[in-house]
């Protein structure tokens, strides 16, 4: 008999990846015997029953100071989209533009955010501004340099048939280079996804008055390990939030791409 042709690989399933979910229940099993077992004191380490116990009986105050820092973090996470992507466009169109301020973005990872917080908040107050710069300042290299760097790394075929066919370098860009390096676009993204949240905690902890960073350094000068443990699964579970957001936001985007639609 002959076989048809066509793709013979075994169609995969998507569905629920089970082995980190068992995994992450057996850690958090572990550290509930553990706790128990060997009588630790909560101030040291709380079993995570204690964990969801404090979460369910602060769930009013953790939600206000939730608000208050998704806040700060979409803001600043949505300033670093904008200009993180229109800086990594300028850099990848302009070589001169891009040896010019490269150096610049690289300098301002290096200075420590907990030198930036305080400069900030005695530049423009103790109101939310200093906390979305803080999470800007976090947020955008990442998105702007990998930005760049996949409207560098182009296909260079694509780039000499559109140039045969006539097209400006503008349009070259738009064409070709810009949907290929909407992954690398995606990348940085998601990088800057995870650092939101934890960016506006840290402007939170040098001067707020409401926050998740609020939260938690009084929960920590009071010893409540407890509310402090509460306060930090919050923190991972609006960060895993954010990613999984932007990894549906590239399926969409990227799937448009890929059947022909347009990013004009």
């Amino acid at each position: 008999m002959k076989r048809r042709p066509g793709n013979t690989r075994p169609k995969t399933k998507k569905g629920i990846d089970w082995i980190p979910i068992g995994f992450s229940l057996l850690i958090l099993v572990t550290w509930q015997m553990v706790v128990v077992l060997r009588d630790v004191p909560e101030f040291i380490l709380p079993s995570p029953v204690k964990v969801i116990e404090e979460l369910i009986g602060s769930w009013q105050v953790l939600l206000e100071h939730t608000m208050v820092t998704v806040l700060e973090a979409l803001l600043g996470l949505t300033a670093s989209i904008v200009l993180g992507a229109a800086l990594g466009l300028a850099m990848g169109y302009f070589r001169t533009f891009r040896r010019m301020v490269y150096p610049l973005f690289v300098i301002t990872q290096t200075v420590p955010l907990f030198v930036l917080a305080p400069l900030f908040i005695l530049w423009f107050g103790f109101g939310i501004l200093p906390k979305i710069v803080v999470v800007f300042m976090v947020c955008f290299f990442p998105i702007a340099v990998t930005f760049a760097q996949g409207l560098i790394r182009s296909d260079s075929g694509m780039d000499d048939l559109l140039k045969v066919m006539g097209a400006t370098r503008w349009k070259i860009f738009r064409i070709a280079r810009i949907p290929q390096a909407l992954p690398y676009f995606f990348s940085g993204l998601k990088i800057a996804a995870t650092y939101g949240i934890v960016g506006a905690v840290l402007a939170e902890w040098v001067g707020a008055q409401n926050g998740l960073g609020v939260f938690m350094t009084r929960a920590m000068k009071s010893f409540r390990t407890g509310a402090l443990f509460a306060d930090v699964l919050i923190v991972v579970l609006l960060s895993l939030i954010l990613y999984k957001a932007v990894e549906w936001a590239e399926r969409i985007v990227c799937k448009n791409i890929s059947n022909g639609g347009s990013i004009t």
